[in-house]
């Protein structure tokens, strides 16, 4: 990372369309420096680093927040001694308050600042905060679209309550406490990474509290394509909303629509595949 040449400045959570237009500026020998907040819960954490091919530095908001632009400079010219170019958001501030923007930036550092225009998907600016928003409301696609991947996050397996075998459907059960975002209550067609398998397997997952049953809150995936053994952990990739949670009035009816679920799953799934 020392050899970086070039540096992309940003928050970066989802690591989504707007900011790869960052990362397109950096060429060959380029790092990014994710200023952390501690509120990222699209891509919490190390969670960005699945999503770019470049080394990844993280600098802690409340350590750097009460340096001038001077100041910042000359730490990132320590970080990167062979810095030639910075490339920011057009939206991009930093410093005490915030009160320092790209101009400064440019005023300041002998090399190159690329200044990134917004960028917009279909008129629509795109914006961490707007995908967040989306995944609120369920709108899989409309997020999947902005971040240009499909949403996903990652845990690991925890028991279940212990039905779905016996009278539903087998599922895994995980536990997501990395700080990842959960979309609105319901049912989604899904894509789920076992373990450290290379591959995803198709599959119907269930973000929500379990009403007809036992009320507690859950993250569970059912794997189409048959069971699987031991898991440890899990990722769910979200691939499209299939309904909202609901109550039925009985396990029977519950099973109904759990068939409907896989049904539809299936349909979308290997529609992707053609």
């Amino acid at each position: 990372m020392k050899n970086s040449t070039a540096i992309a400045i940003g928050g970066f959570d989802g690591m989504h369309i707007g900011h790869q237009h960052l990362f397109a500026e950096l060429g060959e020998q380029g790092s990014i420096v994710v200023i952390e907040t501690g509120y990222a819960n699209l891509t919490p954490k190390k969670e960005r680093e699945h999503f770019s091919k470049y080394p990844i530095m993280y600098l802690q908001l409340d350590e750097i927040r009460h340096l001038d632009a001077i100041g910042f400079i000359e730490l990132l010219q320590s970080k990167f001694p062979n810095l030639e170019k910075i490339v920011v958001g057009y939206d991009f501030h930093f410093g005490k308050d915030r009160k320092y923007n790209f101009d400064d930036l440019k005023e300041l550092f002998t090399g190159e600042v690329k200044v990134v225009d917004e960028v917009s998907l279909n008129g629509d600016s795109i914006h961490s905060h707007k995908i967040r928003a989306k995944l609120g409301i369920g709108d899989i696609k409309g997020a999947n679209a902005f971040l240009g991947h499909n949403y996903t996050i990652r845990g690991v397996r925890e028991s279940g309550q212990g039905i779905g075998k016996k009278e539903l459907v087998a599922t895994i059960n995980l536990s997501c406490k990395d700080g990842f975002l959960l979309p609105k209550e319901g049912v989604y067609v899904t894509l789920t990474r076992i373990d450290n398998e290379e591959h995803y397997h198709p599959s119907v997952s269930f973000v929500g509290h379990r009403v007809t049953t036992d009320g507690s809150f859950a993250v569970e995936s059912h794997i189409l394509e048959g069971e699987v053994g031991n898991v440890e952990k899990a990722s769910i990739s979200f691939v499209s909303f299939i309904r909202d949670n609901k109550k039925f009035d009985s396990i029977d009816e519950l099973k109904k629509a759990i068939k409907s679920d896989i049904a539809i799953a299936s349909k979308e799934l290997k529609l992707l595949q053609l």
